[in-house]
C-alpha cells in the first residue's frame, strides 16, 4: 500500500480554525475551556483533548512589515518516530498509510513517548477506573486513520475552505510542496518545505514561509541515539537472550532511566527546540 502524506500550505491558511472543530467533531473530542490568551490562538499548544491547534505568531518580515503567520498544528507522524522507539510497551506502531498511532488498550501511560516527542504533540489524559483508581493513556491526533482505512481523507483536510491542506501519495504531495515554493519565493524569501530527515521525514509535510523557528518548530529535529540503541538493539537482543517477561522487566528499568527527561540517565541529544 502507498505512503501518504497531509500536506499543508501556511500561506494559505487564513486562520478560520475550522480543522479545529472538524477533528473534535470526528473524534468526539471534549471541549476544553481556556483561558484568555491575549491574542488569536485559542490554545497554547495541543492536549489530549485538543489534537490540532492553529497557532499565530506574530512576525516582521524582511521589509519590517508587521504580518500573522498562520499554521496547523498537529502530529507529524514521523516516518522514524521516536515515540514508537521508547514505548516499552509496543503500544505505538505505524500503519500502511504512514500514520503513527497509539493503542489504547496496550498504552500504560508512562510518559515517554511525552517527554521524547520533539515536536511535542503528545498528551496524558487522566481517568478513574469504576474503583476509582487513577489511570492515563496518551493521546494524539491519529491522521483520522479510521477514516482512511474507509477510503476517506483525514477531517481537518476535508473542511479547509482555502485549500491550505491537502491529502495524498507521499511523492505526489512532496512534488507539489517543492513546487510551491518555488512559486512564492519572490514574495517569501525565506520559504522552504519542511519535511525534517532527522526523524525519517514527516508525514505531515509543511510549506512554511519562514525558517521553522519563526513557527516555535525545531530546525533539525533528531531520534534520541539512546532511543535508536534502545529499540534496535538493546530490545532485539535483550529478548533473544534473556526472553521476553525477563526482558519487559528489565526494559521498564532502562526506560526510566534513559527515556525520562527529569531523570539522570536521560540523553539529550535530539530533542531540538519545542512549540
Amino acid at each position: 500500500m502507498a505512503e501518504y502524506v497531509k500536506f499543508v500550505d501556511v500561506t494559505k491558511c487564513d486562520g478560520c480554525r475550522a480543522c479545529m472543530v472538524a477533528c473534535k467533531n470526528w473524534n468526539d473530542l471534549p471541549p476544553e475551556p481556556q483561558d484568555f490568551l491575549g491574542s488569536m490562538q485559542s490554545h497554547p499548544n495541543v492536549t489530549a483533548d485538543t489534537w490540532n491547534v492553529l497557532t499565530f505568531v506574530e512576525h516582521e518580515n524582511s521589509k519590517g512589515n508587521l504580518e500573522y503567520l498562520f499554521r496547523h498544528s498537529a502530529c507529524f507522524h514521523c516516518t522514524n518516530a521516536a515515540c514508537e522507539k521508547v514505548c516499552p510497551e509496543n503500544a505505538i506502531s505505524y500503519t500502511d498509510f504512514g500514520t503513527v498511532v497509539i493503542d489504547q488498550d496496550t498504552c500504560v501511560g508512562c510518559g515517554y513517548c511525552v517527554q521524547n516527542c520533539p515536536f511535542d504533540v503528545i498528551s496524558l489524559k487522566e481517568y478513574k477506573d469504576k474503583d476509582g483508581k487513577e489511570y492515563r493513556k496518551a493521546h494524539k491526533c491519529t491522521m483520522c486513520t479510521d477514516r482512511l482505512e474507509e477510503g476517506m481523507q483525514p477531517a481537518c483536510v476535508t473542511t479547509c475552505h482555502t485549500g491550505a491542506m491537502e491529502f495524498g501519495e507521499k511523492d505526489a504531495m512532496i512534488k507539489k510542496a517543492e513546487q510551491r515554493v518555488k512559486e512564492i519565493k519572490g514574495k517569501f524569501p525565506n520559504a522552504m518545505v519542511y519535511n525534517p530527515q532527522g526523524v525519517g521525514g514527516t508525514h505531515t509535510v509543511y510549506v512554511l514561509a519562514e525558517k521553522p523557528s519563526v513557527y516555535g518548530l525545531p530546525e533539525n529535529p533528531k531520534v534520541p541515539t539512546s532511543a535508536v540503541v534502545w529499540k534496535d538493539y538493546a530490545q532485539p537482543i535483550g529478548k533473544m537472550m534473556l526472553g521476553a517477561t525477563t526482558m519487559a522487566v528489565v526494559g521498564a528499568f532502562i526506560s526510566n532511566k534513559i527515556f525520562n527527561k527529569d531523570g539522570h540517565g536521560h540523553e539529550e541529544d535530539g530533542g531540538g527546540s519545542h512549540e
